[in-house]
C-alpha cells in the first residue's frame, strides 16, 4: 500500500529574526481518516522521522510519537486489532502547536512548560492555523545554545572594549606617574574583565596628587562607579586644586552622591547604596611634606632606619554610601617624610584575599612584613615580590576582588 502522504512547504518569511519558522521541518503527514498502517508504512518508509503529524484538511489536529506507536503496535494482538482503525487510536491530541513567527525564547518558554513530551517528540508549527512543519525538541535546544553562545560572544566583546576603554582612562595617570617618580611601583588588576578599583596621579608645579580608590563591587557595575567616581575627582581638582584631600573627599563624597541619587530620606529610599573606600594624598616638592586623607583605606609607611611600618589608620566612612552625610568632613594629616621613605597605599584585594594553610585572609601585618622584608628592593621588583606573595598565599582559592596598589620610595 503506499502511503498517502504530502510535504508541506516551510515559509521564511520571519527569517530576520530567530522564530519557530526556522525550526520547521518539512515532514510527511497523515490525515485523520487514515489507518494505523499507513502510519507503520510511512514510519518504516522514513527511519528517522520521530513524529507524524495527523492534519485535517490543512490544520494540525496531533502527533503520533514513534516510540509510542511503535510499542503499542508490537503488543501481542494490537497489529490485528489496531492495524485498520483510524490513526487517532495512538495520536497525541495535545502537541505543543505555535505559530510560525513565534520568538525563539518565547518559544523555549512554552517547550519547558509543555513537558518532556515536546523535546522528545517535537511540536507543531503552523501558519495561520496551516500546518507548516515539524519543530524538534533537540534543534530547538541547539538553537537556544547557539543564541545564549552569540549573546556572550557579544557581551564579551562589550567588556573586553570596556576594559580597553577603562585601561586608558587610567593610562594617563599611570604615564605621568613614571614621569614624576623615579623609584615607585602601580599595580592595577581587575578580578574580571574590568574592575571597581582606580587610581588617579597628577603632577603640579609645587609638587603631586595621588589617589588609590576602591568603588562598590567588581565587573561591569564596579567599572560604572569608577567612571562616576574619577569624574568627580576630576571636577573637585578643577575647582579646588589639590592640597587639600579631606575637602576633595567631601565634594567627591556630594558628586557620587548627586550622581547616583543616594540620599537617605524618611519618604525615599535610594534604589542603590554604593560608594567608594579611598585614600587621597598630597606631596609637597619642597617640603617632603605628605598629606593625606582617608576614607577606610590606610596608608601604610616604612621610614628608613625603622622596623615596623607606620599605619596611618582610616576614617571608617566611605564616599557616596546611602548612610554618608552630604555634609561629612574628613580630616588631613600630614607628616615629614625623611628620605628613603616608602609610602604604600593598597586596595582590600591584598588584605581580604583568603588562603594560606588556615584559609585566612591575608591579614595587614601579613602586608606590613612583606613590605619591610623586602624593603632593600626598587619599588618596581617590591611590587612584583608583592604580587608573587599574594599568588602563592592565594593558592587555590578564588580571587576575591580587584587588586590595586600604588607606592614609591622618596628620593
Amino acid at each position: 500500500m503506499e502511503a498517502d502522504f504530502h510535504v508541506m512547504p516551510v515559509s521564511n518569511r520571519y527569517s530576520q529574526q530567530p522564530s519557530a519558522s526556522d525550526l520547521a521541518v518539512s515532514v510527511p503527514t497523515v490525515t485523520f481518516e487514515q489507518s494505523n498502517a499507513t502510519v507503520l508504512e510511512v514510519f518504516g518508509k522514513y527511519r528517522d522521522l520521530v513524529s507524524l503529524p495527523v492534519l485535517e484538511g490543512e490544520r494540525p489536529l496531533g502527533l503520533i510519537s514513534r516510540n509510542i506507536f511503535m510499542s503499542q503496535m508490537s503488543k501481542p494482538y494490537h497489529r490485528e486489532l489496531y492495524e485498520k482503525k483510524s490513526c487517532i487510536a495512538f495520536m497525541d491530541k495535545d502537541p505543543l502547536i505555535v505559530e510560525i513567527d513565534t520568538p525563539i525564547e518565547a518559544l523555549a518558554a512554552q517547550a519547558v512548560a509543555s513537558g518532556d513530551k515536546t523535546l522528545a517528540d517535537g511540536f507543531l508549527i503552523v501558519d495561520n492555523d496551516k500546518f507548516a512543519g515539524l519543530g524538534s525538541g533537540l534543534d530547538l535546544m541547539r538553537m537556544m545554545v547557539d543564541l545564549q553562545s552569540e549573546k556572550n560572544r557579544q557581551v564579551m566583546q562589550s567588556i573586553d572594549y570596556a576594559s580597553v576603554i577603562q585601561r586608558a582612562m587610567l593610562s594617563t595617570s599611570r604615564e605621568t606617574m613614571r614621569a614624576t617618580l623615579t623609584d615607585a611601583c602601580l599595580v592595577w588588576e581587575p578580578r574580571d574583565v574590568v574592575g571597581g578599583d582606580f587610581y588617579h596621579f597628577e603632577r603640579f608645579p609645587e609638587g603631586w596628587f595621588a589617589a588609590v580608590a576602591d568603588c562598590t563591587g567588581h565587573g561591569v557595575p564596579g567599572a560604572f562607579l569608577t567612571l562616576i567616581a574619577s569624574s568627580a575627582l576630576a571636577q573637585a581638582m578643577n575647582r579646588h586644586g589639590p592640597r587639600d584631600p579631606a575637602m576633595l573627599m567631601g565634594e567627591v563624597n556630594r558628586g557620587m552622591k548627586h550622581a547616583l541619587g543616594q540620599h537617605a530620606a524618611i519618604d525615599r529610599l535610594s534604589e542603590s547604596d554604593d560608594g567608594m573606600d579611598t585614600t587621597f594624598f598630597w606631596f609637597d616638592a619642597a617640603t617632603h611634606v605628605l598629606t593625606c586623607s582617608n576614607a577606610k583605606m590606610p596608608l601604610f609607611i616604612l621610614e628608613p632606619g625603622q622596623d615596623e611600618v607606620q599605619t596611618i589608620d582610616a576614617e571608617r566612612t566611605g564616599l557616596g554610601y546611602v548612610g554618608t552625610s552630604t555634609e561629612m568632613m574628613w580630616t588631613n594629616k600630614s607628616m615629614q617624610l625623611a628620605p628613603g621613605a616608602i609610602v604604600f597605599a593598597s586596595t582590600d584585594g591584598i588584605i581580604d584575599q583568603i588562603g594560606g594553610a588556615k584559609n585566612i585572609a591575608y591579614g595587614k601585618q601579613r602586608l606590613r612584613n612583606a613590605l619591610v622584608r623586602h624593603r632593600g628592593l626598587s619599588m618596581a621588583a617590591l611590587g612584583a615580590a608583592l604580587m608573587l606573595e599574594q599568588q602563592t598565599y592565594q593558592g587555590n582559592q578564588r580571587r576575591r576582588d580587584d587588586l590595586t596598589f600604588f607606592g614609591f620610595r622618596l628620593d
